[in-house]
């Protein structure tokens, strides 16, 4: 009996053990596999970030994840050495002494701030870099030595005098170190190093511009759809079902569409190429989908308040000013925050409506424009892309308490 009494109570704690060892490897798995969106979702804007602050060489060299360890870079072309110039004679000997990287950042090859490290070096174009700093490169048949120490410091030696330049190889190591002349750099508009205008490079005003057009295009549609959702929710008139139902049905009309009719009516009006023109294209795309989301947060609320307030004697007007739209704030902030990104990161409507004049661009234009010219030079790019991308990381963490009471408003309505 006790026997029996043991093994029923076994096979009783086995399904037990087994159902919390599943609990716990469902909450294991769920929060780890939440862990790796997040840093599969997050690790391409830290690099981005990362790569941001660092040199041309250093981003040529290596990967951003290397970017705390010293980097090997093979200057992208070879050190003019002027033997025929700087060579003096003494028994029968001429040498050539300097400084190798002196001389590389004479010729634009390495930066004057760089404190660069020679490790390799060579004379060979088919073999390149191929002899380390410090050992002594003798070449029989143009009958020279070439010893090239670390800090940069040469010594080229030949029985002959040297009728022409010497060409030389090198590979450096980069320092580990962070800059932030890239953003200054395209801000400004102007190379850091000799304050030379760059080309088609003025995130600036590009910036500035960006903001004319965002926070209007914000704001008014907002502000529109905050009256029309009370409208629609608690003010009764003729037809108020069919405009509704008209105001969903453009939410599928593609705003390619209205892009051609537009321009054309902003031409005879004289609204091309203005910051109202664009304004107004924002506000007329971005409505219905305000208008629609906004009702339904507007229309969950209490009848009881509404009824209260209308029988004290409050017009409609004070009801939304004074009830509605501080109960109203998540669901607003959270609409802001779609339309802020997409304004923000909106290229066709600022290129349609603003055109492609320097003064007007946006950032997404700007950026576009230099993606031709400068598509190469990364950093260039990742510093532009960032300084696109700070503004609405700020703007949705700030207001991100908002979103998640937004999103979660209307899903239990009141009673």
């Amino acid at each position: 009996m006790t026997t029996q009494t043991a093994n029923a109570t076994a096979a009783h704690v086995r399904p037990k053990t087994q159902i919390r060892y599943g609990k716990w490897f469902g909450w294991f798995m769920v929060r780890f596999t939440l862990i790796a969106i997040c840093v599969l979702w997050t690790l391409p804007t830290f690099g981005l970030f990362v790569t941001s602050f660092r040199n041309a060489e250093a981003i040529n060299a290596s990967g951003w994840w290397t970017a705390l360890a010293p980097s090997e870079y093979r200057l992208s072309s070879s050190v003019a050495i002027p033997a025929d110039e700087l060579q003096t004679e003494t028994d029968g000997v001429y040498t050539v002494e300097g400084n190798m990287l002196d001389l590389a950042v004479a010729q634009g090859l390495l930066d004057a701030g760089d404190t660069s490290h020679i490790f390799r070096f060579g004379i060979s174009r088919t073999q390149g870099a191929n002899t380390e700093s410090g050992i002594t490169l003798d070449d029989e048949r143009r009958n020279l030595s070439l010893t090239v120490n670390d800090d940069g410091r040469f010594v080229l030696t030949s029985p002959e005098a040297f009728d022409d330049s010497l060409n030389v190889f090198l590979a450096v190591k980069l320092p580990v170190g962070f800059t932030s002349e890239n953003y200054n750099a395209v801000l400004e508009g102007k190379d850091v190093t000799t304050g030379e205008p760059i080309p088609n490079v003025d995130l600036g005003t590009a910036f500035i511009n960006t903001f004319a057009v965002t926070i209007p295009s914000t704001f008014i549609p907002i502000s529109v759809a905050a009256f029309a959702a009370y409208a629609f929710s608690w003010m009764t008139f003729p037809g108020r079902r069919w405009l509704f139902i008209i105001v969903v049905a453009l939410l599928v009309v593609p705003l390619q569409m209205a892009l051609i009719p537009l321009q054309r009516i902003y031409g005879d009006i004289g609204l091309k190429d203005t910051y109202p023109g664009v304004w107004l294209a924002h506000t007329g795309f971005g409505l219905p989908m305000a208008i629609y989301l906004l009702r339904n947060y507007i229309g969950g609320l209490p009848r009881e308040l509404i009824e209260s307030a209308q029988i004290d004697g409050a017009s409609h007007y004070q009801i939304f000013l004074r009830l509605v739209f501080p109960l109203s704030i998540p669901a607003l902030a959270s609409f802001a925050i779609f339309q802020f990104l997409w304004v923000w990161n909106d290229l066709l409507v600022a290129r349609v409506f603003l055109g492609i004049r320097p003064e007007n661009r946006v950032l997404t234009a700007q950026i576009q424009s230099m993606t031709g010219t400068y598509g190469n030079d990364w950093h260039l790019m990742t510093a532009a892309a960032f300084v696109s991308i700070i503004v609405p990381l700020i703007v949705f963490f700030s207001l991100q308490r908002y979103f998640v009471r937004g999103l979660l408003a209307g899903s239990v309505k009141g009673g």
